[in-house]
Protein backbone atom coordinates (compact mmCIF):
# COMPACT_ATOMS: atom_id res chain seq x y z
CA UNK A 1 0.00 0.00 0.00
CA UNK A 2 1.37 3.40 -0.91
CA UNK A 3 2.11 5.90 1.83
CA UNK A 4 -0.38 8.32 0.33
CA UNK A 5 -3.13 5.73 0.90
CA UNK A 6 -2.49 5.89 4.64
CA UNK A 7 -2.59 9.66 4.67
CA UNK A 8 -5.81 9.89 2.71
CA UNK A 9 -7.89 8.57 5.60
CA UNK A 10 -9.37 5.93 3.33
CA UNK A 11 -9.87 3.53 6.21
CA UNK A 12 -7.22 1.11 4.99
CA UNK A 13 -4.74 1.74 7.81
CA UNK A 14 -3.69 -1.53 9.35
CA UNK A 15 -2.98 -2.10 13.01
CA UNK A 16 -1.95 -5.52 14.16
CA UNK A 17 -2.86 -7.06 10.81
CA UNK A 18 -6.41 -5.77 11.01
CA UNK A 19 -7.89 -3.14 8.74
CA UNK A 20 -9.09 -0.01 10.52
CA UNK A 21 -12.62 -0.49 9.24
CA UNK A 22 -12.62 -3.98 10.76
CA UNK A 23 -11.45 -2.92 14.22
CA UNK A 24 -13.63 0.17 14.65
CA UNK A 25 -17.36 0.38 15.18
CA UNK A 26 -19.11 2.07 12.26
CA UNK A 27 -18.93 5.82 12.79
CA UNK A 28 -22.60 6.21 11.85
CA UNK A 29 -23.58 3.98 14.78
CA UNK A 30 -21.31 5.87 17.18
CA UNK A 31 -22.69 9.18 15.95
CA UNK A 32 -26.29 7.98 16.37
CA UNK A 33 -25.63 6.97 19.97
CA UNK A 34 -23.93 10.29 20.71
CA UNK A 35 -26.82 12.28 19.20
CA UNK A 36 -29.39 10.47 21.35
CA UNK A 37 -28.10 12.13 24.52
CA UNK A 38 -27.72 15.61 23.08
CA UNK A 39 -30.31 18.32 22.48
CA UNK A 40 -31.76 18.28 18.98
CA UNK A 41 -29.91 21.41 17.91
CA UNK A 42 -26.48 20.18 19.09
CA UNK A 43 -23.74 19.50 16.58
CA UNK A 44 -20.91 16.98 16.85
CA UNK A 45 -17.65 17.60 15.05
CA UNK A 46 -16.10 14.95 12.84
CA UNK A 47 -13.10 14.92 15.17
CA UNK A 48 -15.33 14.24 18.19
CA UNK A 49 -17.08 11.37 16.38
CA UNK A 50 -13.78 9.83 15.31
CA UNK A 51 -12.31 10.20 18.80
CA UNK A 52 -15.34 8.52 20.35
CA UNK A 53 -15.20 5.81 17.67
CA UNK A 54 -11.61 5.04 18.65
CA UNK A 55 -12.40 5.10 22.37
CA UNK A 56 -15.43 2.83 22.32
CA UNK A 57 -13.76 0.40 19.95
CA UNK A 58 -10.71 0.23 22.20
CA UNK A 59 -12.91 -0.20 25.28
CA UNK A 60 -14.74 -3.12 23.68
CA UNK A 61 -11.44 -4.73 22.70
CA UNK A 62 -10.04 -4.18 26.20
CA UNK A 63 -12.99 -5.79 27.99
CA UNK A 64 -13.35 -8.58 25.45
CA UNK A 65 -9.65 -9.39 25.69
CA UNK A 66 -9.90 -9.74 29.46
CA UNK A 67 -12.97 -11.97 29.12
CA UNK A 68 -11.19 -14.02 26.46
CA UNK A 69 -8.20 -14.58 28.75
CA UNK A 70 -10.57 -15.88 31.44
CA UNK A 71 -12.24 -18.24 28.99
CA UNK A 72 -8.90 -19.55 27.73
CA UNK A 73 -7.78 -20.28 31.30
CA UNK A 74 -11.04 -22.15 31.83
CA UNK A 75 -10.57 -23.97 28.50
CA UNK A 76 -13.75 -22.51 27.03
CA UNK A 77 -14.12 -21.14 23.52
CA UNK A 78 -17.24 -19.03 23.91
CA UNK A 79 -17.35 -15.71 25.75
CA UNK A 80 -20.73 -15.06 27.36
CA UNK A 81 -22.33 -12.08 29.05
CA UNK A 82 -21.21 -13.20 32.50
CA UNK A 83 -17.60 -13.29 31.28
CA UNK A 84 -17.90 -9.71 30.04
CA UNK A 85 -19.38 -8.58 33.36
CA UNK A 86 -16.57 -10.35 35.22
CA UNK A 87 -14.01 -8.65 32.98
CA UNK A 88 -15.54 -5.23 33.53
CA UNK A 89 -15.45 -5.72 37.29
CA UNK A 90 -11.90 -7.04 37.28
CA UNK A 91 -10.79 -4.06 35.17
CA UNK A 92 -12.32 -1.58 37.62
CA UNK A 93 -15.58 -0.82 35.83
CA UNK A 94 -17.84 -2.24 38.53
CA UNK A 95 -20.04 0.87 38.45
CA UNK A 96 -20.93 -0.02 34.86
CA UNK A 97 -21.08 -3.76 35.43
CA UNK A 98 -23.99 -3.58 37.89
CA UNK A 99 -26.50 -1.91 35.51
CA UNK A 100 -25.35 -4.22 32.73
CA UNK A 101 -25.91 -7.21 35.00
CA UNK A 102 -29.54 -6.11 35.40
CA UNK A 103 -29.82 -5.64 31.63
CA UNK A 104 -28.37 -9.10 30.98
CA UNK A 105 -30.83 -10.65 33.44
CA UNK A 106 -33.77 -8.94 31.72
CA UNK A 107 -32.44 -9.91 28.28
CA UNK A 108 -32.21 -13.55 29.32
CA UNK A 109 -35.75 -13.45 30.69
CA UNK A 110 -37.08 -12.11 27.38
CA UNK A 111 -35.06 -14.61 25.36
CA UNK A 112 -36.33 -17.42 27.58
CA UNK A 113 -39.90 -16.32 26.97
CA UNK A 114 -39.30 -16.24 23.21
CA UNK A 115 -37.80 -19.73 23.30
CA UNK A 116 -40.73 -21.01 25.33
CA UNK A 117 -43.21 -19.49 22.88
CA UNK A 118 -41.41 -21.05 19.92
CA UNK A 119 -41.35 -24.40 21.70
CA UNK A 120 -45.08 -24.25 22.41
CA UNK A 121 -45.77 -23.31 18.78
CA UNK A 122 -43.63 -26.17 17.47
CA UNK A 123 -45.29 -28.60 19.87
CA UNK A 124 -48.76 -27.48 18.77
CA UNK A 125 -47.79 -27.73 15.09
CA UNK A 126 -46.32 -31.20 15.57
CA UNK A 127 -49.42 -32.32 17.46
CA UNK A 128 -51.67 -30.96 14.71
CA UNK A 129 -49.86 -32.81 11.93
CA UNK A 130 -49.50 -35.97 14.00
CA UNK A 131 -53.27 -36.08 14.58
CA UNK A 132 -54.92 -34.84 11.38
CA UNK A 133 -58.67 -34.32 11.45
Amino acid sequence: MAESDNESGGGNNELGGCREQDRLLPIANVSRIMKKVLPGNAKISKEAKETMQECVSEFISFVTGEASDKCQKEKRKTINGDDLLWAMTSLGFEDYAEPLKAYLHKYREIEGEKTAMIGRHQHATTAFYANPL
